[in-house]
């Protein structure tokens, strides 16, 4: 079972690294980072950098796409190569999927449309403009083939629901525990629906998103 990653310039780390800790530890599995050209993809915080071990000419199906999201990922709209990419590639996968703003990017693939989808809080909203049906109230959402995730640490629970469709529930629990994926966070802010009054819009007028 190959499961391509794609990278681009500004991705952010966790929504890439996070599912890969799950989906490579698939019995068969083979996890390949892909890109515009092979080397180092630097993430958004540029002190971090993932290496793509095929071009995108390299290959050409998989049956799990993932795409990732970040800062990059307005810019990697504009970039036809990439998008087409991933429209190709979405041909030939039994799953297509995404992490946070990534989902963006299926959409201008032109692969949402009419279906339920989630991102990042922040750009929700943006989903409309491909035709999906923003859903911003579960971490993860399957339409059909296509599974997204909310923002950034959603990837894991992604991974381990993909896991479990794929590979069986027994397997993805014991992936769960090999990985101790446990959460239990020490502050309640994780969510629009649980963050203190004002810290959206607070984060919203700053660069904390953006970097």
């Amino acid at each position: 079972m190959r499961i391509a990653v794609v990278l681009y310039e500004d991705f952010t780390a966790l929504d890439a690294v996070g599912p890969y800790e799950v989906l490579s530890r698939i019995p068969g599995a083979e996890v390949v980072f892909t890109a515009a050209r092979r080397g180092p993809v630097r993430t958004d915080m540029k002190s971090l950098a993932l290496t793509a071990d095929a071009a995108f000419g390299e290959v050409d199906a998989a049956d799990v796409l993932l795409v990732p999201g970040g800062p990059g990922t307005m810019p990697a709209l504009a970039d036809e190569a990439l998008v087409d990419w991933i429209r190709r590639i979405d041909a030939t996968t039994t799953w297509t999927t995404s992490v946070c703003s990534g989902s963006l990017l299926l959409g201008g693939a032109g692969l949402l449309k009419g279906r339920r989808a989630t991102s990042h809080w922040c750009c929700l909203d943006a989903l409309t403009g491909f035709g999906a049906e923003p859903t911003g109230t579960e971490r993860v959402v399957l339409d059909g083939k296509y599974a997204t995730a909310a923002g950034v640490s959603a990837g894991i629970d992604l991974a381990l629901t993909l896991t479990g469709r794929l590979a069986g529930d027994a397997t993805a629990e014991a992936i769960q525990l090999v990985i101790e994926y446990d959460p239990r966070p020490p502050y309640s802010a994780g969510s629009i629906a649980t963050a203190p009054a004002g810290l959206a819009d607070s984060l919203l007028s700053t660069n904390l998103l953006l970097t």
